[in-house]
C-alpha cells in the first residue's frame, strides 16, 4: 500500500509537497482504516480545488514517475528504432522562476507490502532534469523495526557516486556497464532479474491512471474492455451486474468479433447492449457506443476497477464526477473504504469537483486534501486534517464541510469575477 508520496519541482509544484496516506490519530470511521505491522493506513484520498490551480498536477506527478520507472530502460538504448519509440521522458519543472526551471524535479515513494509479503516499508525515489537522473535511492526497513532506513542503493551522477551496498557484487558489475544516465537503476536492475529491484518496479505496474479531464484519453479508456470479456459469460454477467447497480435497463450484451486482416491482434470487438421491450418478454439492442456518457465511464473505470481489487494497487482517477452523479460517485467510492469488499487493500486517489463527497458520512478529515495556488502560480496541498482556522483551531469532525469549504473558511476555491467584458459600453 501507498503511504506517502512526496515530490518537488513539477508542473505548479515548485516546492516540497507531499499526499500522505498515513492515518492519524482522529476518531472518525476508524473502522476503514487498514492495519498492516505497525502502519496505519488510509484506502482513499479526494483532491479538492478550483480549476487551474493544481489538483490534476499531483496525479500526473506520480504519472510520471510511473511511466520514467515503466520506460527508463530503454531510453539510453543503442537501437536507434527502439530509442526513438520510447524517447527520454524530460520532466515539466516549475517555470516561472529562473532556478526552479533550470533545477531537478524529484519524486519519492514510501510504501508498504502486505502481512504475507513481510510487510517492509520502502522508500524509493529519484531526481530528474532535462540531462537524465541526477540521483537515485532505495531503502527498507522491516515493518517492527524501530532503527533507520537499510540502504539497498544510492546513486548521484553529480558526485560520481554509486554505492549499490544492498546488491551482489557481481550484479553490480552487471549494472554499472550497463546504466545509462537516462536510465533507472530500479529499471534496468529489474530487467536483470534482480528480484530486490523487479519488485519495486512491480509494485509501480500495479497501479493504474484514468485521466476522464483528457478527451483522447477518455476515447482510449473508452474502447478498453475487460479481459476475457468477449468469450467468457461469467465476466459479461459480473459487468451487468456492475453496470445494472445504477442502470438496471441492460441485461445482456451481443458480442461479435470482427476479424480485421490474419493477425488475431487487428481484431474488433462489437458490442451492442440488449435490453427489455416495454410491455412483452421481447429484447431489443442498441450499439453500446449509443449508451450514456455516465454508462460508457464507468464501463470504461471497470477493468482497472477490477485489476486494483484484485492486486491491491493504487487507482489515480482524474475528474472521477465527470458525467456521473454525485450518488454513483459515492458507490464507486465506497468500493474501496468497505474492507469486505476491499479485501486487498486497494487505494484510490482522485480529484473531483463534486462538493457533495465532502458531506457527513463520507471522507474522512484526513482523506480530504485541498490545492491552492498563490500570486506567483505556485501551487500547495494541504489536508483538511492538518489545516487551522485563523483562531490557530483545527477543523472539527462535526462541521458541515461542504458548507464551509464554499464560504471560503478553508481556502482552495476560485476567484471569481463577473464575464463584464461581454457588457456593451
Amino acid at each position: 500500500m501507498l503511504i506517502q508520496f512526496n515530490f518537488k519541482n513539477f508542473k505548479s509544484f515548485r516546492d516540497d509537497t507531499t499526499i500522505d496516506l498515513s492515518a492519524t490519530k482522529i476518531s472518525e470511521y476508524s473502522d476503514r482504516v487498514i492495519s498492516i505491522g505497525n502502519e496505519k493506513i488510509l484506502p482513499a484520498a479526494a483532491i479538492f480545488g478550483p480549476n487551474a490551480h493544481g489538483k490534476s498536477n499531483v496525479i500526473e506527478a506520480f504519472r510520471f514517475m510511473h511511466m520514467y520507472i515503466i520506460n527508463s530502460l530503454h531510453f539510453s538504448e543503442e537501437n536507434e528504432k527502439r530509442k526513438s519509440e520510447n524517447e527520454f521522458t524530460k520532466p515539466t519543472p516549475f517555470l516561472f522562476d529562473t532556478k526552479s526551471k533550470e533545477s531537478v524535479s524529484s519524486f519519492e515513494v514510501f510504501f508498504i507490502d502486505s502481512e504475507e509479503e513481510g510487510a517492509k516499508i520502502y522508500n524509493y525515489g529519484f531526481t530528474v532534469n532535462k540531462e537524465g537522473i541526477d540521483e537515485e535511492w532505495l531503502n527498507y526497513k522491516a515493518n517492527n523495526s524501530r532503527g533507520d532506513y537499510k540502504r539497498i542503493f544510492y546513486r548521484n551522477n553529480s558526485n560520481g557516486i554509486y554505492d549499490l551496498t544492498g546488491i551482489s557484487k557481481i550484479l553490480q558489475e552487471n549494472i554499472k556497464v550497463s546504466l545509462g544516465k537516462e536510465t533507472l537503476i530500479v529499471s534496468l536492475g529489474a530487467a536483470l532479474k534482480i528480484s530486490k529491484l523487479k519488485h519495486i518496479r512491480n509494485w509501480f505496474i500495479k497501479n493504474d491512471f484514468a485521466d476522464f479531464g483528457c478527451p483522447a484519453e477518455s476515447f482510449f479508456l473508452s474502447q478498453m474492455i475487460p479481459p476475457n470479456f468477449s468469450d467468457d459469460i461469467t465476466v459479461q454477467e459480473k459487468v451487468i451486474k456492475y453496470l445494472s447497480s445504477f442502470d438496471p435497463s441492460i441485461i445482456g450484451f451481443n458480442i461479435e468479433v470482427l476479424k480485421i486482416g490474419t493477425d488475431d491482434n487487428n481484431d474488433r470487438i462489437k458490442i451492442d447492449a440488449i435490453h427489455k421491450v416495454i410491455g412483452s418478454n421481447k429484447t431489443t439492442t442498441i450499439p453500446f457506443q449509443n449508451e450514456s456518457s455516465g454508462t460508457l465511464k464507468m464501463f470504461a473505470l471497470y477493468p482497472m476497477l477490477q485489476d486494483v481489487l484484485e492486486n491491491g494497487g493504487v487507482l489515480f482517477v482524474d475528474e472521477l464526477n465527470a458525467r456521473l452523479h454525485p450518488l454513483l460517485v459515492r458507490t464507486f467510492l465506497i468500493t474501496f473504504l468497505n474492507p469486505e469488499i476491499n479485501k486487498n487493500h486497494a487505494q484510490l486517489i482522485f480529484t473531483t469537483h463534486d462538493t457533495w463527497q465532502l458531506n457527513g458520512n463520507g471522507l474522512r478529515r484526513d482523506e480530504i486534501w485541498f490545492t491552492e495556488k498563490d500570486t506567483d502560480g505556485v501551487s500547495n496541498l494541504y489536508s483538511l486534517a492538518d489545516f487551522m482556522d485563523e483562531d490557530g483551531v483545527k477543523i472539527r469532525k462535526d462541521e458541515n464541510y461542504e458548507k464551509n469549504y464554499l464560504l471560503g473558511k478553508y481556502g482552495a476555491i476560485p476567484s471569481l469575477k463577473y464575464f463584464d467584458m461581454f457588457m456593451e459600453e
